[in-house]
């Protein structure tokens, strides 16, 4: 986990290896609570999903209610897989931003030759999404399932999608044109990668996988396997 959020407030966030640490005052009023975690949680956007959240209110005892109606609200607003309370002890070591160790540089990892080492912040989510839903993934966007006329996927790098693509698309936003939009059949009502909009949105009628990259600063289409588009790697890179 590489994400740290913390400020001023009497309810900090902060990431560790198995998910997230909350620190709270559970004296503070339930609304100003959860006004509190829905401010940082709503920073992480898709990395709180199926997470696992440990509320440090400085120990179990006597917290049982508090702890019941945070379980429930943050399951139901952010989808956590988990909530638990941290016993009455030092917090566990943070975990750095985007995985820097500070001015050790030696425990760096190159990420262009050692990929093996990468921690994959993609979000994968399996199943349809239906008209008027929003998806937005930070990084790249995995969908295993169709994808409904009338609902938008955003991504910040991939997007591809394992089954029909009937939807909205935007990839690399805000700015990344290496980004490309893969589906098993493509038939979308509107895409983009990075800066660019398809002025005329390719559809086909074959249900077969192909992809949107950028090529020369317009959206083209074309056969996944046919044309390969990253056979001519000599060696697998992190994207």
């Amino acid at each position: 986990m590489d994400v740290q959020l913390s400020d001023k407030s009497q309810v900090r966030l902060k990431g560790v290896r198995d998910g997230f640490w909350v620190t709270l005052d559970p004296s503070l009023p339930a609304d100003y609570i959860q006004e509190e975690l829905t401010r940082v949680f709503n920073q992480l956007q898709h990395l709180a999903f199926n997470s696992h959240v440990t509320l440090d209110m400085g120990g179990p005892e006597g917290r049982e209610s508090i702890v019941e109606m945070l379980r429930a609200f943050l399951k139901s607003k952010f989808n956590v897989a988990s909530v638990a309370v941290a016993p009455a002890s030092p917090p566990p070591k943070e975990v750095p931003v985007n995985g820097e160790h500070g001015g050790d540089k030696s425990h760096k990892p190159d990420m262009s030759s050692v990929w093996m080492e990468h921690h994959s912040d993609a979000l994968v989510i399996a199943g349809r999404v239906r008209s008027g839903q929003k998806i937005t993934a930070q990084k790249h966007l995995v969908i295993l399932g169709d994808v409904n006329p009338g609902s938008e996927l955003i991504a910040g790098g991939d997007i591809l999608i394992m089954g029909t693509l009937g939807g909205i698309a935007l990839a690399g936003q805000p700015d990344n044109e290496a980004a490309i939009i893969l589906a098993i059949g493509f038939k979308p009502i509107q895409i983009q990668i990075g800066g660019i909009i398809a002025t005329e949105v390719p559809v086909s009628q074959r249900h077969t996988l192909e992809f949107a990259r950028v090529d020369h600063g317009d959206i083209v289409v074309e056969d996944y396997i046919k044309t390969n588009p990253f056979g001519r790697l000599t060696w697998p890179e992190v994207r």
